[in-house]
């Protein structure tokens, strides 16, 4: 997919309007007696920037990922993920953030994959939100990745890896937020754990009865943590720093989708889909669209 061309100007207006916005908390507990986000209240612009135009990813693989670390963490999960990062970017399903615009400008509904790199417990393996800011922030500044205005860090973590004050854990709600690095430049992160750390909780929809069912890619982390990424990419590209699009319970598009997956298929491994995009059939949850019957869906014309 060729990557079209972004005003400096627009983007550099973008970029300094992110810098100055404040962090909006981004793991509401707005949940329902069955667990799932309990709200289908419209959702508002806030006056704050969005990511405008295309978005690049780069993917730091946070604890042990080699072919040593079983469950922990294998390059299979970081092949299937690295696929679902390359394809989901352009498809009608992300296509439904173009909707949440700004004065200066809207998502396009493009994601490229930028790069990635590993890094082996850097912070240990209890991690906060300052922590994790930090350990895209030591990336940044070590040079490994690239200070990038269109930028969004992914933090993936193998399941030894834990952090309680995101959530992890103990709701569906992925966290994302900003951090600085260089003390002058601002970036956009989110932290997706492992659900091998916590499958029932971090990957109710491939239970039943406390029974694992199949899933398409025949892999229990990748599976789960695409649909995680999904919600959180949505977040980052229309909230990223807090004043852009969330609704009374401030909870962000995806958000509002957790648990909800729309019409399935059995992918051709007798499992559940809902997707499919590129080479691979994917389970993961809906998007708001937001109209006057605002509602969850797989793209904007359902």
């Amino acid at each position: 997919m060729k990557r079209k061309s972004i005003s400096s100007i627009v983007r550099a207006l973008a970029v300094t309007m992110a810098l100055c916005g404040t962090t909006f908390a981004q793991d509401v507990e707005i949940k329902s007696s069955s667990g799932r986000v309990n709200t289908t209240s419209r959702i508002t612009y806030h006056d704050g920037p969005v990511m405008i135009g295309a978005s690049d990813i780069y993917v730091i693989w946070y604890g042990c990922w080699d072919e040593t670390c079983g469950n922990l963490g294998n390059p299979n999960t970081q092949m299937i993920l690295t696929d679902f990062l390359s394809s989901i970017g352009g498809s009608p399903y992300f296509q439904i953030n173009a909707m949440y615009g700004s004065p200066f400008g809207a998502p396009s509904g493009a994601l490229f994959w930028a790069g990635q790199v590993v890094d082996h417990y850097s912070h240990g393996m209890e991690l906060t939100k300052e922590q994790i800011a930090g350990i895209v922030q030591d990336q940044i500044e070590d040079q490994k990745l690239p200070l990038d205005p269109a930028g969004i860090y992914l933090v993936l973590a193998s399941a030894d890896v834990s952090s309680v004050s995101t959530g992890f854990c103990t709701s569906e709600l992925v966290h994302h937020g900003t951090g600085m690095a260089f003390d002058e430049s601002g970036f956009r992160y989110a932290f997706v754990g492992n659900p091998n750390r916590c499958p029932s909780v971090a990957a109710p929809q491939f239970f039943s009865g406390g029974t694992l069912l199949p899933t398409p890619n025949a892999d229990l982390p990748a599976d789960a943590m695409a649909s995680s990424i999904a919600q959180v990419l949505s977040g980052v590209v229309t909230n990223p720093v807090g004043g852009g699009w969330f609704d009374r319970y401030g909870l962000e598009a995806a958000q509002k989708c957790v648990g909800q997956f729309g019409p399935t298929y059995l992918a051709p491994n007798g499992a559940i889909a809902n997707i499919r995009l590129g080479q691979r059939h994917w389970l993961i949850q809906q998007n708001w669209v937001n109209g006057k019957r605002g509602h969850c869906a797989m793209n904007s014309s359902l």
